[in-house]
């Protein structure tokens, strides 16, 4: 069996962490003088490098390069060819332990953890435990784990990662350094994709690519999966992978857009309809085209947001959108297209006929200027 796409190509080093540069910037400060801390809390959205910085951080404390070369130590990364680095990025080094607290929330696991912390690492320089969707801990295995922070042996590292940073204790929290791991931009998704692609040969349109970028939502790892999925079914046009997805792409979003701001009522239900007889999501459609506009009305009343959206869309996409912008003539009507939008879509998602409020909205705001 091939290893899959997101394991191939997972972060070895902290240069390889793409998009999260404040974090790669302190890891490596504080392994290049030494100063590991023994409690990292890593938060942010899934999919962002959470888990791969966490054993990046193990290899740093275990690396034995690093521990006999002083020169090679400032530079804050493993090396990955000792046998320390090899065992861990091949998943089976005995000092490093990965636990899910999503199965293993209990206070019987922390209880074993707790016993498990006191033995000295087996050949390792340090334990480390890697405690995976930490919120789901359950109270008394949080109040267990934080015992077990509070007097930490000298040779144990914990690092936790979660997606929902909120619903951990302030007592856990306030114990570890903190890590906020970002969204992943668009267009930073799209270049390590565009990288791959070549790396494995595949045969992927570029607006196919981005649009799969786009659907990942800010996840590597999900963008990843979804290249597998599509390269699977050689799928490599932009039509095919929208069929696949569900989701349209940003230029079926830019036209729908463009016959509702040109007041066209007729063409924007006919080309709605077009898209629903496709088989589209259109709850997913609608959500699209809320972000669509909330672009265009931001990017029309504050043009230094296109710093911000260069992130996130092409040149050409820009473009599209400041010359959407134009068409905006009435500001309130704009802004009571996008309030209908957003609430057509929370209708939608529970109605057995997500059309009808999609439909309506449309309606509603251009039946008094039909064109």
């Amino acid at each position: 069996m091939s290893l899959a796409i997101y394991r191939k190509y997972r972060p070895l080093t902290l240069k390889d962490l793409v998009g999260q540069d404040l974090v790669t910037e302190i890891l490596q400060n504080a392994a290049s003088s030494d100063k590991l801390s023994h409690a990292y809390l890593f938060y942010g959205p899934r999919g962002t490098g959470k888990t791969s910085a966490a054993r990046i951080v193990a290899k740093i404390a275990n690396c034995e390069t690093r521990a006999n070369d002083k020169a090679f130590a400032k530079k804050g990364e493993p090396c990955n060819k000792c046998r320390p680095c090899t065992e861990i990025n091949e998943g089976r080094a005995l000092d490093v332990l990965e636990i899910d607290a999503a199965s293993n929330r209990g206070i019987d696991e922390i209880r074993s953890l707790k016993e498990g912390i006191r033995l000295s690492p087996t050949s390792y320089t340090y334990k480390v435990f890697i405690i995976d969707e930490a919120h789901q801990l359950t109270k008394q295995a949080a109040d267990a784990l934080l015992k077990i922070l509070e007097e930490p042996p000298a040779h144990g590292i914990f690092i936790l990662a979660t997606t929902e940073y909120e619903k951990l204790p302030p007592t856990i929290t306030s114990r570890t350094q903190r890590f906020h791991f970002k969204r992943i931009p668009t267009q930073l998704i799209y270049k390590k994709l565009k990288s791959i692609t070549e790396k494995e040969k595949l045969k992927i349109e570029d607006a196919a690519l981005e649009l799969i970028a786009s659907a990942a939502e800010g996840s590597f790892r999900d963008a990843e999966s979804l290249i597998e999925q599509v390269s699977a079914m050689g799928a490599g046009e932009l039509a095919r992978v929208e069929n696949i997805l569900g989701k349209v792409g940003f230029t079926r979003t830019s036209a729908l857009a463009t016959y509702i701001l040109g007041n066209n009522l007729e063409a924007s239900i006919e080309y709605l309809a077009e898209i629903n007889e496709g088989g589209f999501n259109l709850v997913q459609l609608a959500k699209d085209l809320i972000h669509y506009l909330r672009r265009v009305l931001a990017l029309k009343f504050d043009p230094k947001l296109e710093k911000v959206f260069e992130r996130e869309l092409t040149s050409d996409e820009l473009k599209k959108l400041k010359e959407h912008g134009a068409l905006m003539t009435d500001d309130q009507k704009a802004i009571n297209l996008i309030k209908s939008l957003i609430r057509a879509y929370s209708d939608m998602r529970y109605s057995p006929f997500p059309l009808v409020p999609l439909e309506l909205a449309i309606i509603e705001n251009l039946k008094d200027s039909k064109s």
